[in-house]
């Protein structure tokens, strides 16, 4: 993926480090989009019922699950704690479920917190402090903890011991304090933010890839077991297609779906029931709402395609910047419908064929070239 930004500006200098954030430009409405990717308050409570208990009842993933059973397996066998895990990946791909499948298969308590929830090393030092002997310590996002508090982290992962500063100036103590051996369970969507000395420190690291369609079947049929909810192979197949591979979206629209099955139909969820109602909710087959397609239409019809800075086609579509880039633009980019490049944002010969227009060129038209560029 390039992550070029307008300008030549690189991504990494800007609001994509926020990736899986939210960030203050990115308004409540972009954000409970019906294919966003962070939960909803919706989504957590049907979450819990949905979760799988065991790594032999969580859906794909195979190659992290391998290890991870081996991982976990090996520190029963000794009578260990497991070696600290990181786990990375794009939101609602199962980072905290795993979390907890990793408590339950070390049949040892868990306590959960988050990397903006610690902005002082105290707080942390007050959360070690609590832990029980071979506990579970899940921090989700842990790239946004405050430095002092990551720095503390160190010594609690690598020694199990911390020191408390009593005091302040040349009269400060520093107590240690010993920690009963825990098992420290990352989770980030932007490993790459992670201070190496920190990164090192874990024993296991796991990248979470996204979805297959064929994975995603089998979530939803999954899902819908446990929600009562009778589907149809090729109605689930159609749900999946649209999911973006990510199963926190597909057990969304399953319920949605739903929904309009038993408002309009006979609550059995087939691929028209399916298509028909991800339809109200302008999810088209590619997975892309009403807000992607606002983006690839306003750089096709207005612009010719690009390349065209990010200001100018956020003006275009009535968005902020930030909504545009940060909400629209990951998965429009991987899905090979649009590019970042240093010049601006360019329409790939996909997202022609994908809104059902024809190239400038091969309309024997000339595109807008550098008049969009800034």
């Amino acid at each position: 993926m390039n992550d070029f930004a307008e300008g030549g500006r690189g991504a990494s200098d800007g609001a994509a480090h926020r990736y899986g954030d939210e960030a203050p430009g990115v308004g409540r409405e972009a954000r409970d989009r019906l294919v966003a990717a962070a939960p909803d308050g919706e989504d957590r409570a049907v979450e819990a019922a949905l979760r799988p208990r065991d790594l032999g009842e969580f859906i794909g993933q195979e190659r992290v699950r391998g290890q991870l059973d081996l991982v976990l397996k090996a520190a029963r066998a000794r009578g260990a704690t497991a070696d600290h895990v990181l786990l990375s990946g794009a939101p609602g791909l199962g980072k905290t479920t795993l979390s907890m499948i990793i408590a339950a298969e070390m049949e040892a308590p868990i306590r959960i917190s988050s990397g903006p929830a610690i902005q002082h090393a105290g707080d942390l030092a007050a959360i070690l402090s609590s832990l029980q002997e071979g506990e579970i310590l899940f921090l989700d996002e842990i790239h946004r903890m405050s430095r002092p508090a990551e720095e503390m982290l160190y010594m609690a992962m690598e020694d199990f011991r911390v020191d408390v500063i009593v005091g302040k100036g040349p009269g400060a103590t520093a107590i240690p304090l010993e920690l009963p051996p825990f098992t420290l369970v990352g989770a980030t969507t932007r490993a790459g933010l992670l201070p190496p000395p920190l990164r090192d420190r874990f024993g296991f690291t796991a990248h979470m890839e996204f979805y297959a369609p064929i994975e995603l079947e089998r979530v939803i049929h999954r899902s819908a077991g446990l929600l009562g909810v009778e589907v149809r192979p090729e109605g689930a197949a159609e749900i999946a297609g649209r999911s973006r591979g990510t199963p926190r979206i597909a057990n969304r629209l399953l319920r949605r779906v739903r929904d309009y099955a038993q408002v309009k139909g006979d609550g059995v969820v087939t691929r028209d029931i399916a298509a028909a109602a991800l339809e109200v909710y302008e999810v088209d087959g590619r997975g892309l709402d009403r807000l992607d397609r606002s983006v690839l239409d306003a750089l096709l019809r207005l612009f010719a395609g690009g390349p065209v800075g990010l200001s100018t086609l956020a003006v275009a579509v009535g968005e902020e910047r930030e909504t545009v880039e940060e909400v629209a633009e990951p998965f429009l980019v991987r899905e090979g419908l649009l590019a970042r490049t240093p010049r601006g944002r360019v329409a790939t010969p996909a997202a022609w064929s994908h809104m059902g227009l024809t190239p400038p060129r091969q309309r024997g038209e000339t595109p807008g070239g550098s008049l969009f560029e800034e």
